[in-house]
């Protein structure tokens, strides 16, 4: 198996807006094209940041690759979410003051096979 850890740090009145985009633009299309999030959740906001993280499951790294490629070439996602931005301001705008940090990252289990 293959987990990644996507995360961001949203400013406190972006948190809505970011979470509605999440579940009506990126999440129908991740799940359509395969990846399977095991969940997703945000933290108390602090200093007017709010911390929101996703975990993703795949069967293998090159599962993630092909179901990452399959996203970014749908053409119609790729649309939606361009329009999104500018519907905020453009993404300049947004990654520099609404998003102020992304990170996407490979995880592992400290857990030893088959005993959870």
């Amino acid at each position: 198996m293959f987990y990644r850890r996507k995360s961001y740090h949203v400013h406190k009145d972006f948190v809505q807006i970011f979470n509605e985009h999440f579940n009506e633009r990126l999440l129908p299309t991740q799940l359509k094209y395969g990846a399977k999030l095991v969940g997703r959740w945000m933290t108390k906001e602090t200093n007017g940041v709010v911390e929101i993280f996703a975990i993703w499951q795949y069967d293998s790294y090159g599962d993630y690759i092909e179901i990452e490629g399959k996203v970014r070439s749908d053409q119609a996602h790729v649309e939606r979410v361009k329009n999104w931005y500018q519907k905020h301001g453009g993404r300049d705008f947004v990654l520099k003051h609404c998003i102020l940090e992304a990170r996407n990252e490979e995880i592992f289990s400290t857990v030893k096979d088959g005993n959870y």
